[in-house]
């Protein structure tokens, strides 16, 4: 065989393979929307996980989507990171993880995430300081020197419980800083290897829901003047109050939130995400969490902080919401 058949043969096969290799092998299709939802969320025993099957259903219903699936996560930080990766296509975040991680600052200072874009916020997010009615700590200040659960390292948590133990003139080495999961860290209180425990979560929150069950719990307030404080310093913070029968409080507790929202790939096609961003706010009647109250069109892009995805941008603005 000449040299000029054996190099056609060679450019046909590879022809062949290249086809081949397009028509599988991904579950995205060439528009840039997949061929099913990958909802990224965050532990089972908390918000996002339960709210997210909520949203995956109604997208599914609503929608073309023939498959939408929550995922149990790590929540905000890691949920960035596997979207920044293309292995996620929308996920739960905090709106102070979300500005962190597009701006490359704190837990993110090794890159900016650049494939990132919101589609708007959802709830507020309480940061709840819990301990057990008999431990004696009744103060943020009583922490210093206890065993504290803190959320993982480079968590959204970890970086509020350093910026509300900051504000107090407590350094996190001035605690014994645990890094514990959600069930671990009501189970460490129950047993009481850990005093207290910080936890950034919608309320009612399902695991302190059934520590609460089984011993009296008390939710640590934050004062007025250390709540202008942190606002003042930290933007993205707003006051908050746990109301009294939540865990079986006798009296409202007033502490701060940041806010929950979804974010997507900015690289999923447009209208797939304006489709996927109709559907939940139009239908949000439907969510029965407790957090569904909070879920509107009308606020969905206060406190949002980082850029629109092109898909949720032609919904608001249909909506007529700046």
């Amino acid at each position: 065989m000449g040299k000029k058949r054996l190099l056609r043969l060679f450019v046909a096969v590879l022809s062949l393979v290249m086809v081949i290799g397009a028509c599988g092998g991904s579950d995205e299709e060439a528009d840039g929307s997949p061929s099913e939802l990958s909802l990224l969320t965050g532990g089972t025993g908390g918000t996002y996980f339960p709210l997210g099957g909520e949203l995956a259903t109604i997208i599914q219903d609503e929608t073309d989507i023939e498959n939408a699936n929550a995922e149990s996560t790590g929540a905000s930080v890691e949920n960035m990171q596997i979207l920044q990766d293309g292995e996620g296509d929308i996920a739960f975040t905090q709106t102070d993880i979300a500005a962190y991680a597009t701006k490359g600052e704190l837990m993110f200072e090794d890159g900016k995430m650049d494939n990132i874009q919101a589609i708007g916020t959802l709830y507020p997010e309480t940061i709840q300081i819990v301990t057990l009615m008999e431990s004696g700590i009744s103060s943020v200040a009583d922490l210093k020197g206890k065993k504290v659960s803190v959320g993982a390292p480079s968590s959204g948590t970890y970086a509020n419980a350093e910026q509300v133990l900051e504000i107090h003139g407590i350094a996190m080495e001035g605690i014994d800083a645990q890094h514990l999961a959600f069930d671990e860290l009501t189970e460490g209180i129950q047993e009481g290897t850990i005093d207290a425990a910080f936890i950034t979560s919608g309320t009612p929150t399902g695991a302190l829901e059934g520590l609460s069950a089984i011993k009296p719990v008390k939710i640590l307030p934050i004062e007025d003047n250390k709540i202008s404080e942190l606002v003042e310093k930290y933007p993205y913070y707003a006051e908050e109050t746990i109301k009294s029968g939540t865990y079986g409080l006798e009296s409202d507790v007033k502490t701060v939130a940041v806010l929950a929202m979804l974010v997507a790939r900015s690289n999923l096609d447009e209208d797939y995400v304006y489709q996927m961003t109709k559907a939940i706010f139009d239908n949000s009647n439907k969510i029965t969490h407790a957090k569904g109250e909070f879920i509107t069109a009308d606020t969905a892009l206060e406190g949002v902080g980082i850029d629109l995805h092109p898909g949720a941008k032609k919904y608001f603005d249909e909506k007529g919401i700046e």
